[in-house]
């Protein structure tokens, strides 16, 4: 496996592949979720054809957010995307991304990026937008993996690749998580022991939601109230807690297990008052184990 880390690096390595190529985005911290686009790409695009890119993108933070904070673990990644068959790890720096000689060019996003995370995180969803065109021209993929997890972000960055008819295939790879129902997050490892035990009121609270739609409750409302009192009994601070329907993200005002999604972004207050920001979701007809 290849460490690459410049423009002139990768090119030299990208022109020497042929056939289908996979691209895994991470902003690194990589974990068992990441493992698992690794090899969701790899079953299309081939052991020897599969980059995994490693980029904590500053345009996607905001003033206050945890840019400084965020884990960053290129060593132990390395090891892991060795270890589990990629073909190169692509770690460039800042100014290889963007150049500092260049004027920026900001990518809009699509109106899915307006509410929820894109209202309550002004920016973020423009540098995520910015970050994978750039990440999409440099690799030139034929498929690109994006997890349910990050779901508004998975349907940002579909109805961008579809707008601008970028050529590359998604590969939807689903939410991985610990036994006991917690998402897998590079940030979970910022929660202090008694902040990872309240931290499961997350999945607790979307299988709530989801327990409510099976036995036929219509009522968004209903199943937004009974997520946010289970997230407020743990302790945790509701940032939002929320039913839309499925791929516009749109309110809704019937709850159609089939076609909505019960979405949730809280944070966990640790022993010393940090406050680490998760998010979860669930389509109301799938169910957590845990």
């Amino acid at each position: 496996m290849k460490l690459l880390h410049t423009a002139q690096q990768f090119r030299a390595f990208r022109d020497e592949l042929h056939g289908t190529v996979g691209l895994v985005p991470t902003m690194g911290a990589l974990h068992d979720g990441h493992i698992a686009h690794l090899g969701a790409a790899r079953a299309v695009a081939g052991v020897d054809h599969t980059v995994v890119s490693v980029f904590v993108n500053p345009t996607q933070f905001g003033v206050g957010e945890d840019l400084d904070r965020y884990p960053r673990t290129l060593g132990e990644d390395v090891k892991r995307c060795a270890a589990a068959g990629a073909a190169a790890v692509y770690a460039p720096p800042v100014e290889d991304i963007y150049p500092p000689h260049l004027p920026p060019c900001p990518v809009g996003p699509p109106a899915v990026a307006d509410d929820l995370d894109g209202a309550r995180r002004p920016g973020h969803f423009a540098g995520v937008c910015r970050v994978v065109m750039k990440l999409l021209q440099r690799v030139q993929p034929d498929v690109v993996t994006f997890g349910r997890k990050d779901y508004q972000q998975l349907c940002v960055v579909r109805a961008m690749i579809e707008d601008l008819f970028v050529p590359v295939r998604i590969v939807e790879v689903p939410t991985v998580r610990e036994p006991d129902g917690l998402a897998m997050s590079s940030r979970n490892r910022h929660l202090d022991p008694d902040a990872r035990r309240r931290a499961k009121a997350l999945s607790k609270a979307l299988r709530a939601a989801a327990a409510l739609a099976a036995r036929g409750e219509t009522s968004p409302a209903a199943a937004e109230s009974a997520m946010t009192d289970v997230l407020n009994a743990h302790g945790l601070e509701v940032d939002y807690a929320v039913v839309r329907q499925h791929r516009s993200l749109e309110t809704v005002d019937t709850l159609s297990p089939e076609h909505c999604v019960a979405l949730i972004a809280a944070h966990v207050v640790n022993a010393d008052q940090s406050r680490v920001r998760l998010i979860d979701n669930l389509a109301l007809d799938e169910t957590i184990a845990g």
